[in-house]
């Protein structure tokens, strides 16, 4: 009888938790997801909000005019530095998520986090070498902008991955 009260009031203390693998919800985890929602709505606000329509490296429109980025004056006087806080911003994100009181820090979320941090970072540099390089490169939103820039994105989801290997048991 006392042990099936004693397992009552854990169940009743942990809210979203499992008593063998830890709770679903932390600090840890939160911040995770801000950093990286964080890093994803950077870039992508960076791409579709503040980037010129002709790039980055176009000085001036074809009716001569010169090119005015879009967005808070802030954000435009980064330029492509943008793409490099928000990445960076993801890839903080991801790491701490790899700590085991996170839900893709422990069990199965390491295998598959790892996993497809590797295959991602595989396909984001193969994808640039395939359609980006050469004499006529395809208009790929951000990884056009990014340029020789896209294997450090590339290589920085491979060493997340890595970071989620150190975890695995």
């Amino acid at each position: 009888m006392a042990k099936s009260s004693r397992l009552s009031k854990r169940k009743e203390r942990e809210v979203f938790g499992d008593p063998d693998r830890g709770p679903l919800l932390s600090i840890r985890f939160a911040i995770a997801l801000v950093l990286i929602l964080g890093g994803i709505g950077w870039v992508l606000y960076t791409y579709y909000g503040i980037r010129p329509s002709d790039g980055w490296t176009s000085t001036f429109t074809k009716s001569g005019k010169p090119v005015q980025p879009g967005g808070p004056s802030f954000f435009a006087d980064l330029d492509t530095k943008n793409y490099l806080i928000g990445f960076i911003a993801f890839f903080l994100g991801l790491m701490v998520s790899a700590h085991p009181s996170t839900p893709m820090g422990r069990g199965r979320g390491v295998v598959i986090s790892m996993l497809a941090c590797f295959l991602i970072g595989l396909l984001w540099i193969c994808v640039f070498y395939i359609f980006l390089t050469g004499n006529d490169p395809k208009d790929i939103p951000i990884l056009n902008d990014l340029g020789q820039k896209n294997l450090f994105v590339g290589i920085g989801f491979m060493a997340v991955g890595f970071a989620f290997a150190t975890r695995w048991e």
